[in-house]
């Protein structure tokens, strides 16, 4: 959708991330994406249009760069990440095996955010049309190969489970916890809890808010720090007003990428209060590569990566009551949670980027037509 160093997001940081990690694993790829060449994007990136350019503009772009790209240098393999793009160049691929990263449900994100009938019905045809055409198919959890076989059709043959990866050497935790806190001003004398999230409905902040009311009997001192933009912005500092928790709740806003590893850092717990449609959760693996444990809500992906790790990592259930519950036990029993080594040796064993590029490169050379 657009290079991570220009515009943040998670599917954006996964594309560079995968980037990155399949060109150290010594495959020739080249990235075609919307944006602008900065600082730090790599050689191996052709932008094809502005992000502000119109959505004719970018698609059109995108089918030109592709166009030139398989007559140039040819390719063995072409990979796509998000179906709009994808959806121009399907007449350009001739016998190539084209693989699709599905990071989830387009239509059905939309629809979760208040999208019109007419929109969410014409992202589905065009969902529908790419995956029809793709050979093999990169998820991120088991559950969104579910959601790939039972409300796309997809064959399960063609689907391939690989979590995603993060940087585990740039979040790990090179200063202990009070050190994090001076560096970004925050309190030294109070438990702290961190959750990094668009601010959105599906996310369920607002039900994180809500639990922060029981949260705070149990731990007086408690503070809850929000980092993140989004549209629900005001209504959540709203919510934090009306519920008298502006002692115990606090909207950051944008964190800079430089200060990310020492928020997580900084925190006793992060949490995921995700209510639907959260294939694997990126924050999750961030935190725990920084040495924080993460609190996440049995949805989607969020239960996979962290059940391995710690049972007692996951909720009853999405409800405020719950997430409260879980808060507050992990609050009095910090001691008894993986600690700051454990987790980062469970990010590294298992979704350092060296370790997920293998797994998706692996995906990539699979013949064609075997499970």
């Amino acid at each position: 959708m657009g290079w991570f160093g220009e515009e943040p997001g998670g599917l954006n940081r996964m594309y560079a991330g995968l980037l990155s990690g399949l060109a150290a694993s010594g495959a020739a790829v080249r990235g075609l994406l919307a944006g602008s060449a900065c600082a730090d994007s790599p050689d191996n990136i052709v932008f094809f249009a502005r992000r502000s350019a119109s959505a004719l503009s970018r698609l059109n772009g995108c089918r030109l760069a592709v166009s030139d790209a398989l007559c140039t240098d040819g390719a063995d393999v072409v990979v796509a990440h998000f179906a709009p793009y994808a959806l121009p160049l399907l007449d350009l691929l001739d016998a190539r095996p084209f693989v699709f990263h599905f990071h989830g449900p387009w239509a059905g994100e939309s629809r979760a955010e208040g999208g019109s009938r007419l929109s969410v019905a014409m992202k589905r045809a065009i969902e529908r049309r790419v995956y029809r055409r793709a050979d093999r198919f990169v998820v991120l959890s088991r559950a969104f190969a579910s959601v790939l076989h039972h409300q796309y059709g997809v064959p399960g043959e063609r689907i391939f489970v690989v979590p995603g990866g993060v940087d585990a050497d740039r979040f790990a935790a090179a200063a202990p916890r009070r050190a994090a806190r001076e560096r970004l001003g925050l309190p030294q004398d109070r438990p702290l809890i961190v959750s990094v999230r668009r601010l959105i409905r599906r996310v369920g902040l607002e039900g994180l808010i809500d639990a922060m009311r029981e949260v705070r009997r149990s731990a007086p001192e408690a503070l809850l720090l929000i980092a993140g933009r989004g549209a629900l912005a005001a209504e959540l500092q709203g919510r934090i007003a009306a519920l008298g928790l502006a002692d115990h709740v606090r909207l950051l806003g944008f964190v800079a990428e430089e200060d990310l590893p020492w928020l997580y850092r900084a925190a006793d717990l992060t949490v995921m209060p995700s209510m639907t449609l959260e294939g694997f959760g990126l924050p999750t693996i961030e935190s725990l590569a920084a040495g924080t444990p993460v609190i996440v809500t049995p949805v989607g992906g969020l239960p996979e990566t962290v059940l391995e790790l710690d049972p007692v990592l996951v909720t009853a259930n999405c409800g405020a009551p719950a997430i409260a519950d879980t808060l507050s036990f992990a609050l009095r029993h910090l001691e008894g949670l993986p600690g700051t080594d454990t987790c980062a040796h469970f990010v590294r064993e298992n979704f350092h980027w060296p370790v997920i590029a293998r797994k998706v490169l692996s995906v990539y050379e699979h013949p064609q037509g075997m499970s």
